[in-house]
Protein backbone atom coordinates (compact mmCIF):
# COMPACT_ATOMS: atom_id res chain seq x y z
CA UNK A 1 0.00 0.00 0.00
CA UNK A 2 1.04 3.28 -1.13
CA UNK A 3 0.27 6.13 1.02
CA UNK A 4 1.05 10.30 0.37
CA UNK A 5 1.19 12.95 2.58
CA UNK A 6 2.64 16.41 2.03
CA UNK A 7 4.97 17.71 5.19
CA UNK A 8 3.38 21.12 5.33
CA UNK A 9 -0.24 19.45 6.58
CA UNK A 10 1.11 19.08 10.19
CA UNK A 11 1.72 22.85 10.32
CA UNK A 12 -1.62 24.32 9.77
CA UNK A 13 -2.48 25.00 13.66
CA UNK A 14 -5.13 24.17 15.94
CA UNK A 15 -6.56 26.28 19.28
CA UNK A 16 -5.77 24.06 22.98
CA UNK A 17 -8.47 21.36 22.88
CA UNK A 18 -9.43 21.54 19.43
CA UNK A 19 -10.69 18.50 17.61
CA UNK A 20 -9.08 18.36 14.56
CA UNK A 21 -5.32 19.20 15.33
CA UNK A 22 -1.84 18.47 14.17
CA UNK A 23 -1.66 15.20 16.15
CA UNK A 24 -4.00 13.52 14.47
CA UNK A 25 -2.18 12.95 11.07
CA UNK A 26 1.15 12.74 13.24
CA UNK A 27 -0.11 9.89 14.95
CA UNK A 28 -1.37 8.23 11.69
CA UNK A 29 1.91 8.84 10.21
CA UNK A 30 3.85 7.44 12.67
CA UNK A 31 1.94 4.22 12.82
CA UNK A 32 2.11 3.78 8.99
CA UNK A 33 5.48 4.68 8.81
CA UNK A 34 6.29 1.45 10.90
CA UNK A 35 3.99 -1.08 9.23
CA UNK A 36 6.87 -2.63 6.59
CA UNK A 37 3.92 -3.36 4.12
CA UNK A 38 2.96 0.45 3.46
CA UNK A 39 5.06 3.02 1.59
CA UNK A 40 4.73 6.45 2.55
CA UNK A 41 5.64 9.33 0.46
CA UNK A 42 6.58 12.93 2.40
CA UNK A 43 6.15 15.25 0.07
CA UNK A 44 8.26 18.44 0.48
CA UNK A 45 7.04 22.34 -0.94
CA UNK A 46 7.70 22.57 -4.68
CA UNK A 47 6.89 25.82 -6.66
CA UNK A 48 6.24 23.93 -9.86
CA UNK A 49 3.61 21.34 -8.02
CA UNK A 50 2.31 23.88 -6.06
CA UNK A 51 1.25 25.83 -9.23
CA UNK A 52 -0.21 22.68 -10.91
CA UNK A 53 -1.96 22.06 -7.59
CA UNK A 54 -4.11 25.71 -7.29
CA UNK A 55 -5.26 25.34 -11.13
CA UNK A 56 -6.56 21.97 -10.23
CA UNK A 57 -8.45 23.97 -7.27
CA UNK A 58 -9.49 26.94 -9.28
CA UNK A 59 -11.36 23.97 -11.47
CA UNK A 60 -13.52 23.54 -8.12
CA UNK A 61 -14.00 26.10 -6.21
CA UNK A 62 -14.72 29.75 -6.72
CA UNK A 63 -12.49 32.26 -8.35
CA UNK A 64 -10.21 33.82 -5.66
CA UNK A 65 -11.33 31.29 -2.55
CA UNK A 66 -7.55 30.28 -2.21
CA UNK A 67 -6.11 33.88 -2.58
CA UNK A 68 -8.52 35.31 -0.02
CA UNK A 69 -7.18 32.15 1.94
CA UNK A 70 -3.69 32.87 1.34
CA UNK A 71 -4.74 36.81 2.77
CA UNK A 72 -6.31 35.48 5.65
CA UNK A 73 -3.70 33.41 6.67
CA UNK A 74 -0.89 36.03 5.63
CA UNK A 75 -3.03 38.32 7.78
CA UNK A 76 -2.80 36.05 10.59
CA UNK A 77 -6.41 36.01 10.84
CA UNK A 78 -8.05 34.03 13.52
CA UNK A 79 -11.00 31.97 11.53
CA UNK A 80 -11.60 32.19 7.71
CA UNK A 81 -15.30 31.91 6.70
CA UNK A 82 -16.69 30.08 9.77
CA UNK A 83 -16.07 29.84 13.39
CA UNK A 84 -15.28 26.04 12.87
CA UNK A 85 -11.94 26.88 10.62
CA UNK A 86 -9.40 28.80 12.84
CA UNK A 87 -6.26 29.50 10.94
CA UNK A 88 -2.74 30.05 11.11
CA UNK A 89 -0.18 31.83 9.26
CA UNK A 90 0.81 28.08 7.71
CA UNK A 91 -2.62 27.37 6.69
CA UNK A 92 -2.60 28.28 3.24
CA UNK A 93 0.62 26.21 2.78
CA UNK A 94 -0.91 23.07 5.05
CA UNK A 95 -4.10 23.15 2.97
CA UNK A 96 -2.71 23.61 -0.36
CA UNK A 97 -0.17 20.79 0.74
CA UNK A 98 -3.10 18.61 1.67
CA UNK A 99 -4.36 18.81 -1.83
CA UNK A 100 -1.11 18.19 -3.58
CA UNK A 101 -0.59 14.81 -1.41
CA UNK A 102 -3.70 13.62 -2.67
CA UNK A 103 -3.02 14.88 -6.23
CA UNK A 104 0.36 12.69 -5.92
CA UNK A 105 -1.92 9.84 -4.86
CA UNK A 106 -4.51 9.85 -7.30
CA UNK A 107 -1.40 9.79 -9.98
CA UNK A 108 0.11 6.91 -8.11
CA UNK A 109 -3.50 5.15 -8.14
CA UNK A 110 -3.72 5.94 -11.58
CA UNK A 111 -0.47 5.00 -12.82
CA UNK A 112 -0.14 1.75 -10.94
CA UNK A 113 -3.14 0.39 -11.92
CA UNK A 114 -3.62 -0.19 -7.65
CA UNK A 115 -5.18 1.27 -4.73
CA UNK A 116 -3.24 4.78 -2.92
CA UNK A 117 -4.31 6.90 0.30
CA UNK A 118 -4.02 10.24 0.87
CA UNK A 119 -3.01 10.75 4.43
CA UNK A 120 -3.92 14.92 4.82
CA UNK A 121 -4.90 17.57 6.63
CA UNK A 122 -6.97 20.00 6.42
CA UNK A 123 -9.96 17.54 5.76
CA UNK A 124 -12.26 18.20 2.56
CA UNK A 125 -15.25 17.04 1.97
CA UNK A 126 -17.20 20.06 3.72
CA UNK A 127 -15.41 22.70 1.41
CA UNK A 128 -18.28 24.17 -0.79
CA UNK A 129 -17.49 26.16 -3.72
CA UNK A 130 -16.83 29.63 -2.39
CA UNK A 131 -16.49 29.09 1.35
CA UNK A 132 -14.50 27.01 3.63
CA UNK A 133 -16.86 25.39 6.59
CA UNK A 134 -16.44 22.37 8.71
CA UNK A 135 -12.69 22.17 9.29
CA UNK A 136 -12.23 22.06 5.86
CA UNK A 137 -10.54 24.68 3.44
CA UNK A 138 -10.27 23.14 -0.08
CA UNK A 139 -12.41 20.04 -1.09
CA UNK A 140 -9.53 17.23 -1.63
CA UNK A 141 -11.30 14.40 -2.95
CA UNK A 142 -13.43 16.63 -5.14
CA UNK A 143 -10.49 18.20 -6.85
CA UNK A 144 -8.95 14.82 -7.00
CA UNK A 145 -12.12 13.85 -9.01
CA UNK A 146 -12.16 17.23 -11.51
CA UNK A 147 -8.41 16.07 -11.93
CA UNK A 148 -9.50 12.54 -13.01
CA UNK A 149 -11.52 13.73 -15.55
CA UNK A 150 -10.00 16.68 -16.66
CA UNK A 151 -5.86 15.30 -16.29
CA UNK A 152 -6.30 11.46 -16.80
CA UNK A 153 -9.90 10.93 -19.39
CA UNK A 154 -11.88 9.54 -16.78
CA UNK A 155 -15.42 9.87 -17.88
CA UNK A 156 -17.51 7.88 -15.04
CA UNK A 157 -15.92 8.27 -11.79
CA UNK A 158 -17.71 7.42 -8.29
CA UNK A 159 -17.41 8.64 -4.63
CA UNK A 160 -18.07 6.52 -1.41
CA UNK A 161 -18.47 9.01 1.86
CA UNK A 162 -18.31 6.95 5.14
CA UNK A 163 -17.64 10.06 7.14
CA UNK A 164 -20.26 10.40 9.90
CA UNK A 165 -21.04 13.97 8.73
CA UNK A 166 -22.91 14.49 5.55
CA UNK A 167 -20.15 15.46 3.07
CA UNK A 168 -22.54 18.55 2.07
CA UNK A 169 -19.31 20.13 0.12
CA UNK A 170 -18.71 17.42 -2.32
CA UNK A 171 -22.48 16.74 -2.91
CA UNK A 172 -23.33 20.39 -3.97
CA UNK A 173 -19.92 20.44 -6.67
CA UNK A 174 -21.18 17.28 -8.60
CA UNK A 175 -25.16 17.54 -7.69
CA UNK A 176 -25.88 18.72 -11.46
CA UNK A 177 -23.05 16.36 -12.95
CA UNK A 178 -24.94 13.02 -14.19
CA UNK A 179 -20.85 11.34 -14.68
CA UNK A 180 -19.86 11.82 -11.05
CA UNK A 181 -21.97 9.35 -8.82
CA UNK A 182 -21.94 10.64 -4.94
CA UNK A 183 -22.78 7.99 -2.31
CA UNK A 184 -22.77 8.94 1.26
CA UNK A 185 -23.55 6.65 4.50
CA UNK A 186 -23.90 9.19 7.79
CA UNK A 187 -25.55 10.05 10.60
CA UNK A 188 -28.90 11.86 10.44
CA UNK A 189 -29.46 14.47 11.57
CA UNK A 190 -26.57 15.56 12.14
CA UNK A 191 -23.63 18.25 11.60
CA UNK A 192 -23.87 20.00 8.60
CA UNK A 193 -28.13 19.20 8.19
CA UNK A 194 -27.50 18.40 4.92
CA UNK A 195 -27.63 14.39 3.86
CA UNK A 196 -31.66 13.49 3.85
CA UNK A 197 -32.57 10.84 1.41
CA UNK A 198 -34.72 13.20 -0.54
CA UNK A 199 -31.58 14.78 -1.85
CA UNK A 200 -31.10 13.37 -5.03
CA UNK A 201 -28.85 15.58 -7.18
CA UNK A 202 -30.47 17.86 -9.47
CA UNK A 203 -30.90 18.74 -13.23
CA UNK A 204 -28.84 16.12 -15.17
CA UNK A 205 -27.34 14.82 -12.30
CA UNK A 206 -30.80 13.57 -10.56
CA UNK A 207 -30.51 10.04 -9.75
CA UNK A 208 -26.50 10.47 -9.33
CA UNK A 209 -26.81 11.45 -5.66
CA UNK A 210 -27.60 8.85 -2.88
CA UNK A 211 -27.74 9.58 0.48
CA UNK A 212 -28.08 7.16 3.02
CA UNK A 213 -29.05 8.97 6.15
CA UNK A 214 -28.33 6.49 9.46
CA UNK A 215 -29.66 7.52 12.80
CA UNK A 216 -27.20 7.53 15.87
CA UNK A 217 -25.93 4.40 17.51
CA UNK A 218 -25.78 2.53 13.99
CA UNK A 219 -23.15 -0.40 14.61
CA UNK A 220 -21.49 -3.26 11.72
CA UNK A 221 -24.51 -4.58 11.18
CA UNK A 222 -26.60 -1.84 10.36
CA UNK A 223 -23.39 -0.55 7.61
CA UNK A 224 -23.15 -4.59 6.40
CA UNK A 225 -26.54 -4.39 5.53
CA UNK A 226 -26.06 -1.08 3.54
CA UNK A 227 -23.23 -2.09 1.97
CA UNK A 228 -25.21 -5.03 0.70
CA UNK A 229 -27.98 -3.84 0.09
CA UNK A 230 -27.95 -0.20 -1.35
CA UNK A 231 -24.26 0.87 -1.55
CA UNK A 232 -21.96 -1.54 -3.44
CA UNK A 233 -25.28 -2.33 -6.12
CA UNK A 234 -25.23 1.80 -6.22
CA UNK A 235 -21.55 1.32 -7.57
CA UNK A 236 -21.82 -1.63 -9.21
CA UNK A 237 -25.02 -0.12 -11.77
CA UNK A 238 -22.88 2.81 -12.05
CA UNK A 239 -19.81 0.86 -13.15
CA UNK A 240 -16.95 3.87 -13.15
CA UNK A 241 -13.85 3.52 -13.99
CA UNK A 242 -12.22 5.23 -10.48
CA UNK A 243 -13.49 4.71 -7.42
CA UNK A 244 -12.59 7.36 -5.00
CA UNK A 245 -13.83 7.20 -1.28
CA UNK A 246 -13.79 10.26 1.61
CA UNK A 247 -12.32 7.89 4.69
CA UNK A 248 -13.65 9.40 7.93
CA UNK A 249 -13.46 7.52 10.87
CA UNK A 250 -15.68 9.13 12.96
CA UNK A 251 -18.18 6.92 12.82
CA UNK A 252 -15.94 4.59 15.31
CA UNK A 253 -17.68 3.92 18.50
CA UNK A 254 -15.82 6.20 21.00
CA UNK A 255 -15.26 9.06 18.47
CA UNK A 256 -15.77 12.07 20.81
CA UNK A 257 -17.88 14.13 17.78
CA UNK A 258 -20.02 11.41 16.45
CA UNK A 259 -22.93 8.92 17.52
CA UNK A 260 -22.12 5.46 15.82
CA UNK A 261 -21.08 1.98 17.17
CA UNK A 262 -18.58 0.57 14.57
CA UNK A 263 -15.32 -1.37 15.44
CA UNK A 264 -12.10 -1.44 14.09
CA UNK A 265 -13.05 -5.13 12.58
CA UNK A 266 -15.97 -2.91 10.62
CA UNK A 267 -13.73 -0.50 9.11
CA UNK A 268 -10.96 -3.03 8.15
CA UNK A 269 -14.32 -4.94 6.58
CA UNK A 270 -15.36 -2.06 4.25
CA UNK A 271 -11.86 -1.25 3.25
CA UNK A 272 -11.16 -4.76 2.03
CA UNK A 273 -14.71 -4.92 0.74
CA UNK A 274 -14.05 -1.81 -1.06
CA UNK A 275 -10.75 -3.22 -2.73
CA UNK A 276 -12.33 -6.15 -3.90
CA UNK A 277 -14.97 -3.90 -5.43
CA UNK A 278 -12.71 -1.64 -6.92
CA UNK A 279 -11.22 -4.73 -8.21
CA UNK A 280 -14.03 -5.94 -9.56
CA UNK A 281 -15.77 -2.31 -11.32
CA UNK A 282 -12.34 -0.42 -12.57
CA UNK A 283 -9.28 -2.89 -12.27
CA UNK A 284 -8.38 -1.97 -8.81
CA UNK A 285 -8.45 1.55 -9.07
CA UNK A 286 -9.36 2.63 -5.61
CA UNK A 287 -8.43 6.13 -4.12
CA UNK A 288 -9.12 7.39 -0.53
CA UNK A 289 -8.18 10.15 1.33
CA UNK A 290 -8.32 11.03 5.14
CA UNK A 291 -11.18 13.13 6.58
CA UNK A 292 -12.18 12.60 9.85
CA UNK A 293 -11.82 10.52 12.94
CA UNK A 294 -11.03 12.25 16.53
CA UNK A 295 -10.33 9.72 18.69
CA UNK A 296 -6.68 10.07 19.09
CA UNK A 297 -5.72 7.27 20.90
CA UNK A 298 -7.75 4.67 17.75
CA UNK A 299 -7.55 6.45 14.83
CA UNK A 300 -3.64 5.00 13.69
CA UNK A 301 -5.28 1.84 14.40
CA UNK A 302 -8.02 2.42 12.58
CA UNK A 303 -6.36 4.02 9.49
CA UNK A 304 -4.51 0.63 9.46
CA UNK A 305 -7.08 -1.58 9.43
CA UNK A 306 -8.59 0.09 6.71
CA UNK A 307 -5.72 0.01 4.25
CA UNK A 308 -4.66 -3.92 5.41
CA UNK A 309 -8.38 -5.55 5.30
CA UNK A 310 -7.11 -6.93 9.12
CA UNK A 311 -7.77 -4.64 12.61
CA UNK A 312 -5.37 -5.13 15.17
CA UNK A 313 -5.46 -2.94 18.56
CA UNK A 314 -3.22 -0.27 18.20
CA UNK A 315 -0.70 0.64 20.73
Amino acid sequence: MRVFTDERCLLHPAPPGFPERPERLLAVLQALERDPSVAVTRLAADVAADERTLAAIARVHAPGHAERLRRAAARRDALFDSADNPIGEASHAAALGAVRATLAALDDAISTRSSTFAAVRPPGHHAERGRAMGFCFFNNLAIAAAEARARHGMERVAIYDFDVHHGNGTQHLFEADPDVLYVSTHQFPFYPGTGAASERGSEAGEGATLNLPLPAGSDDAVYRALHRDRVFPALRAFQPELLLVSAGFDAWRNDPLGGMRVSGAGFADWGRELRELAQELCGGLLFSVLEGGYDLAALPGLVRGYLSGQYVEFT
